[in-house]
């Protein structure tokens, strides 16, 4: 069983940035299966960010140009720079290995307007 935790999460304003983290135990290898989900009140769960399994990455539309995925294999950690952030950004976000299907618990980001 892998546990997935997630960090980095707190309260910012429009146009601010935040960093979450996501740290695998044990090691998920080359971390390729990994990605970022939110889910904002009243909404479903939506994608946000991925890695493909060539070691590229995939953005949502909406997070595209904003937003960065990255990861430290060293530190079996994943990362997500949000960068320019809007008040349609709050959510309670989350990490994701889409192989075996494990979900971190969320960090919520809170964007005022």
């Amino acid at each position: 069983q892998v546990q997935l935790v997630e960090s980095g999460g707190g309260l910012v304003q429009a146009g601010g940035s935040l960093r979450l983290s996501c740290a695998a135990s044990p090691s998920i290898p080359s971390m390729k299966s990994m990605g970022w989900y939110r889910q904002a009140p009243g909404k479903q769960r939506e994608w946000v960010a991925e890695f493909t399994g060539f070691g590229n990455t995939n953005y949502a539309d909406s997070v595209k140009g904003r937003f960065t995925i990255s990861k430290d294999n060293a530190k079996n950690t994943m990362y997500l720079q949000m960068n320019s952030l809007k008040p349609e950004d709050t959510a309670v976000y989350y990490c994701h290995e889409r192989v075996r299907g494990y979900w971190g618990q969320g960090t919520q980001v809170t964007v005022s307007s």
